[in-house]
């Protein structure tokens, strides 16, 4: 869009809306927002084809120093940075990321306790005006600035630097709980390689007197206090909850628990060691895989008896319900915590893009296949359901009261044990659920990663593998409180306080940074440098207004309304909620607690203090051409 810097063209030669050189400025047209900066000397190659970076300014009064010609540099000079080998292995990592266990198990849940069919309509709403416009936000932010959560931003605002670092020690929490779970079907897939499941019978050394084979063909009476098969292995053997009082009782390590783990985290090391280029190869099976058993359950869910009292239960729509306003918040917090803006993941992967990468549609492709990916998994869930239903000869709503892990590793589990070819389809089940979490698990960890790689270059640069290496054994250890004989309360814990209320506020704080300090403007402005074009007024009025007031909605009906918390037969007491929030807290305080240290170590007054804080401190560097300029 500008001439080069080699350019003979004279001010007498410029004509109305092109570029014109004047007292050694190549000066772009003030539409553009660029000017490139020469300081009458020639730009001299060094080293092969590398040519002096020129100075951008992109709406930023002042031009700093030039380049000078004896190679002595001013201008800070990045690396090329690594990028995908392939867009689709950014797609594949973006969509393994985005599409988790929380698709196959809360997304049907939620959708049937809030009026089913109806359901879609909040659900959409909340998608198209707050999910979708924080995914694309956050995808144009990283593929832009090309770094990380941390250092980000310096270039955008850096006063609310702070958010970074809360991303960080949120991401380290959900990798000491979430990570547990796939122990759990890691332990489930190990148990499958048998003729016969073991959570098909009562006469194991861990069931109870209560436990109760529904499936047998002798004639059985389900009482109130009986107990199934598959209930009684995974509460009595895979977790062993009975030797646990609760959190104030956590009881000794599951053994068998930590070698699972322990296996899991050396997968998920070797995976992304490297970079990107290693763990973009990995998705391929980890990404696709799910989708392909997630065909064959549906066909096979299909064609059991009952599946259509199921799929009934799961679409029937109750308008009544569309006037609740928890209908909303659910929908909303569904949507959110399904397309994970917020965890500094997708700043992360979108860095290491091309920088003309279309973005714009890789946001729409990838939330669209992550909606989709819920509303199917749905069927896939509520057809076995509904074969429960025809078993027990019950109605589909008792059969579906298992909620979170529960309804896959005790109602599905059961559900598949009795089924014909049992063993494949256990096998295939759970290795979907692996799979499932070990991508999420590969993002989560890339966004601290490249946070802390792009904000210290000069200790961790050349050191990745050494760091990733300590990363892992840091969630390893975090993770053994979750490996208990009490665990199981503490991943409900973990899950319910520790996440939600500090990512929404990341996140909310986020979308102010950018709309109102960064500026709309400018980062429309970005957008445009990147694509060609600027986004519309649609995109614009979510960013500025509708984003943040749905994060608003959501954090506030969430901390109006705390969940109380019940899993098996143990009630949460009090003290733990408080407990929650502190761990919630102790990720977020770190925002406040940057902004006090930045205006103190700021020189001048406190209005001077005030904005240069605001301001953006740090270059952006763009590729134009065969150059690479500094965007300020």
């Amino acid at each position: 869009e500008t001439e080069p810097l080699t350019s003979k063209k004279d001010v007498s030669d410029c004509s109305k809306g092109e570029d014109c050189k004047e007292n050694g400025l190549l000066v772009r047209n003030p539409k553009s927002a660029l000017r490139l900066v020469e300081d009458g000397n020639k730009v001299h190659p060094s080293q092969g084809d590398k040519e002096e970076a020129a100075q951008i300014s992109n709406g930023f009064s002042g031009v700093q120093s030039s380049v000078p010609c004896n190679g002595e540099q001013q201008l800070m000079e990045l690396e090329d940075r690594e990028t995908w080998s392939k867009k689709i292995d950014f797609l594949l990592s973006v969509i393994g990321y985005a599409v988790d266990l929380g698709n196959v198990w809360r997304f049907p849940y939620i959708c049937y306790q809030n009026g089913g069919g109806a359901f879609l309509i909040p659900y959409t709403i909340m998608a198209i005006f707050g999910g979708i416009p924080l995914f694309y936000m956050e995808l144009a932010l990283g593929q832009y600035h090309r770094n990380g959560c941390i250092s980000i931003w310096r270039k955008i605002c850096p006063i609310f630097k702070g958010i970074g670092f809360a991303i960080c020690i949120i991401d380290l929490y959900i990798a000491s709980y979430y990570n547990t779970i796939m122990a759990w079907a890691f332990y489930y897939l190990i148990s499958s390689f048998t003729a016969e499941l073991p959570w098909t019978s009562c006469t194991n050394p861990w069931n109870t007197g209560n436990c109760t084979n529904y499936f047998s063909k002798d004639n059985v009476s389900w009482s109130l206090h009986s107990t199934s098969p598959a209930e009684e292995f995974y509460t009595r053997q895979v977790l062993q909850v009975h030797r646990s009082s609760g959190l104030d009782d956590l009881g000794g390590i599951s053994w068998q628990l930590t070698l699972c783990l322990l296996l899991i985290f050396t997968i998920v090391y070797f995976s992304i060691w490297k970079g990107v280029k290693t763990s973009g190869k990995v998705v391929w099976v980890t990404a696709t895989f799910p989708y392909i058993v997630l065909f064959i359950l549906l066909v096979r869910g299909a064609t059991l008896p009952g599946a259509w009292r199921g799929v009934l239960y799961y679409l029937k729509p109750d308008w009544q319900k569309l006037l609740a306003t928890e209908v909303w918040v659910d929908a909303a917090a569904q949507i959110f915590f399904s397309l994970g803006p917020g965890f500094g993941v997708l700043l992360a992967y979108a860095s290491y893009n091309k920088f003309h990468n279309n973005c714009y549609q890789d946001a729409l492709v990838t939330s669209t296949v992550n909606c989709l990916t819920s509303f199917v998994s749905g069927f896939v869930i509520f057809t076995v359901l509904g074969y429960m239903a025809e078993m027990r000869n019950e109605d589909v709503s008792e059969v579906a009261k298992d909620t979170g892990p529960s309804l896959l590793f005790i109602t599905y589990a059961e559900a598949i044990a009795n089924m014909p070819a049992s063993t494949f389809f256990a096998i295939i089940f759970f290795l979907m659920l692996l799979t499932l979490g070990l991508d999420s698990t590969f993002a989560g960890l890339e966004g601290v990663i490249t946070g802390v790689l792009d904000e210290f270059p000069h200790v961790w640069g050349k050191r990745r593998e050494l760091f990733v290496l300590g990363l892992t054994i840091i969630c390893f250890l975090g993770s053994l409180a979750t490996l208990t004989f009490g665990g199981a309360y503490v991943v409900k814990l973990f899950e319910e306080y520790a996440t939600g209320p500090a990512v929404l506020t990341v996140v909310f704080l986020e979308a102010v940074a950018v709309s109102w300090f960064y500026g709309i403007t400018q980062f429309c402005n970005d957008v445009k440098e990147m694509l060609g074009s600027a986004p519309g007024w649609y995109w614009r009025v979510c960013w500025v207004a509708i984003s943040p007031l749905f994060l608003l909605f959501v954090t506030c009906s969430f901390l109006s309304n705390p969940p109380e918390l019940r899993l098996f037969d143990y009630d949460y007491p009090y003290w733990t909620t408080v407990v929650g929030y502190c761990i919630g807290t102790s990720s977020i305080i770190f925002i406040p607690i940057y902004m006090i240290y930045r205006l103190v170590i700021t020189p001048g007054t406190l209005k001077e203090r005030i904005l240069k804080s605001i301001t953006p401190e740090t270059a952006t560097e763009i590729p134009f051409g065969d150059i690479r300029m500094n965007a300020v």
